[in-house]
């Protein structure tokens, strides 16, 4: 191989690299998946679900992970993020979900909801973010 054809070689391995690039980007973006669900029970139970297609889907996840018969969905998420909290002293008493656009605001949303609910120190139990939360 002489120098001559090296950087017509780079100019081809960049081409080819940059259009790998951009095919990945563009099957990704178009699949992402964005939806997601919170299930609660008693003395801490929960499942949680996210990055599923549907929120059907992500509901049925999360019920199917939650280990306690009175466990039901409490919040879904497409896009978004959401938080679970517990009394740290007695996770059977009082606790609090929540739900956002971002994770902080969802994690504090969860606390406030468990320190009205009559608990004194309130813990996040779970958290999760979706695609772009």
């Amino acid at each position: 191989m002489t120098d001559s054809f090296t950087p017509v070689l780079r100019a081809l391995v960049v081409a080819t690299l940059l259009v790998a690039t951009a095919t990945v980007m563009l099957v990704t973006v178009g699949r992402a998946r964005a939806a997601g669900a919170l299930a609660v029970g008693t003395c801490g139970a929960y499942g949680q679900a996210f990055d599923f297609s549907s929120i059907d889907a992500a509901r049925k996840n999360a019920l199917s992970k939650c280990t306690d018969k009175s466990c039901r969905v409490v919040a879904t998420v497409n896009h978004g993020c959401g938080a679970f909290a517990v009394d740290y002293a007695d996770p059977c008493g009082a606790r609090g979900w929540g739900k956002a656009d971002k994770l902080a605001r969802a994690q504090n949303a969860a606390l406030r909801a468990c320190y009205r609910a009559g608990a004194k120190d309130c813990v996040i139990r779970t958290f999760f973010c979706d695609a772009k939360g």
